[in-house]
């Protein structure tokens, strides 16, 4: 499956479960990690958790890979490593102190309506 029709399917796991500032940014020209970093938060470490796990049922049945996850137990910054598509979900206040946004700020930023 395409990468943008991958972020679509993640992006409405997150939505779904009411996360907050959903940013996709496409980091393609500036790094060979990835092609699309989404980020987003959530309230507490339970509803980051519990947007893991429907990004997760998602992506799954679309059948993507997941590659690797990391923070799950922690539930404060979980990373989800779908290969071209990375997924970063915070808790709002370290969504703030790692500003992943401003570091990647050489990325793209783009909107699902976009894709």
């Amino acid at each position: 499956m395409e990468s943008k029709e991958l972020i679509k399917i993640a992006y409405n796991a997150l939505e779904d479960k009411k996360g907050h500032d959903i940013r996709i940014i496409d980091i393609n020209q500036v790094s060979s990690m990835g092609d699309y970093f989404i980020i987003a938060d959530g309230s507490n470490r339970n509803q980051v958790q519990a947007l893991c796990d429907n990004v997760e049922e998602y992506m799954h049945k679309a059948g993507a890979k997941l590659k690797n996850r990391e923070g799950y137990a922690n539930g404060g910054w979980i990373l989800l490593d779908y290969y071209d598509i990375i997924i970063h979900i915070f808790v709002e206040e370290e969504r703030s102190f790692y500003d992943l946004e401003h570091i990647w700020r050489d990325g793209i930023q783009i909107s699902i309506g976009d894709l």
